[in-house]
């Protein structure tokens, strides 16, 4: 399984993609997307979104895991928030790809064990759990906590699933059957 995370920020987006093969974690890639300042939102939004197409298109992910937006104290800081994680939402759906979503708080309980942890210790824990030895951007840091999260949880509900999936199928053989009878 393959998961790209999103971190998302209208200057500065997080992304990671973490593969998951076996019990075993891996980083494939990770960075930041980022826009100037100075340009107008939609451009901005263009920019970030255009270098996760690129992304996308490099690593292939099995699903996107986006972190929800956190309220701040700026009703305008929260509204472009929106904007961003909109515009990254409709990039993976139009790629038909499946996505999640997990709030902060859930993405540090998933990768610390806390979900008031701090940033320093998302960051070390993330190292930790992908062997990387060198030093994350916050962002991209962060961005592969919400990937780790989704595969944590994917690996809970995945028994659920095959479950739910298989007596479907069998729900299906036996429909099958009484129309042919």
């Amino acid at each position: 399984m393959r998961v790209l995370g999103l971190d998302p920020g209208s200057r500065r987006t997080g992304f990671g993609v973490v593969e998951r093969e076996a019990s075993r974690l891996r980083a494939v890639a990770f960075g930041v997307a980022s826009a100037p300042a100075r340009l107008p939102l939609a451009e901005r939004l263009h920019a970030i979104v255009r270098r996760v197409d690129e992304v996308l298109d490099a690593w292939t992910p099995d699903a996107v895991a986006v972190e929800e937006a956190f309220y701040h104290e700026s009703v305008r800081s929260t509204l472009v928030l929106g904007h961003v994680r909109g515009a990254l939402l409709v990039a993976a759906v139009a790629r038909g790809l499946p996505v999640a979503e997990y709030t902060p708080r859930a993405v540090k309980l998933s990768v610390t064990g806390t979900g008031a942890a701090s940033k320093q210790q998302v960051d070390f824990m993330v190292r930790r759990l992908l062997g990387l030895r060198e030093s994350l951007p916050v962002d991209a840091a962060d961005a592969l906590g919400v990937a780790l999260c989704h595969i944590n949880r994917s690996r809970r509900t995945a028994p659920a699933r095959a479950a739910t999936a298989a007596a479907q199928r069998l729900e299906a053989l036996l429909q099958r059957r009484v129309r042919t009878s």
